[in-house]
């Protein structure tokens, strides 16, 4: 397994997906570290939900199959 180089935070991930970010973070709350999904701490006692490239992928899954199964939002900017 290659070593992690980049994450992104959820902020970025649902603007890519085109996801809404409080459902990604829901959806994300089951994922671990070697699921892809990190929290990443700056400076002060704030943190951010952060994800490999592997990690969206996984989330990515998770994403298709609430959608199979009638349990997804509808996507942020489009009619219910």
């Amino acid at each position: 397994m290659p070593a992690i180089s980049a994450v992104f935070t959820i902020d970025h991930v649902a603007a890519l997906l085109g996801e809404d970010e409080e459902w990604l973070h829901d959806l994300s709350i089951g994922m671990f570290p070697e699921d892809g999904r990190l929290y990443v701490y700056g400076l002060g006692d704030d943190g951010v939900t952060a994800f490999t490239q592997d990690g969206i992928e996984n989330l990515k899954q998770i994403i298709d199959d609430e959608r199979e199964a009638g349990r997804a939002p509808p996507k942020p900017g489009t009619a219910p």
